[in-house]
């Protein structure tokens, strides 16, 4: 998948490699890594992302807050929030705040590949 740049923000470096190396498997090549929310705005301002998978709590910031922010340097990019805090008001608080997506932790490779198909439903992930 050539034309998919994906952002993956998390400040726990094993669940960015889990999900580098899920969507590896699923063919997405073109994948960077931020550990909290000052690398994720560098990141964002330098490089065209179609999807960033956003961790609601980071070091620096709140994702939910850094949402906005994404969406104005980015407003092509489908933010998915990824959480271990599922509630029911998390997850529409971040919709409402323009997130695309949300993705409960742990997640397994068949959440992930879901997500993605919901975007890009004519391609096949591996």
């Amino acid at each position: 998948m050539d034309d998919i740049a994906i952002l993956i923000v998390d400040d726990v470096g094993t669940v960015r490699s889990f999900l580098n190396q899920t969507l590896m498997h699923l063919g997405i090549d073109d994948v960077d890594e931020a550990a909290n929310a000052a690398q994720c705005m560098s990141a964002c301002a330098q490089k065209r992302y179609q999807i960033v998978f956003l961790d609601i709590e980071l070091p620096d910031g709140d994702g939910k807050a850094m949402i906005a922010d994404i969406n104005a340097i980015l407003p092509e990019a489908k933010v998915v929030m990824v959480s271990a805090h599922s509630t029911i008001d998390n997850v529409k608080d971040a919709i409402d705040k323009g997130a695309k997506g949300f993705v409960v932790k742990p997640f397994s490779p068949k959440k992930i590949a879901a997500m993605l198909k919901k975007f890009y439903p004519s391609i096949e992930f591996a």
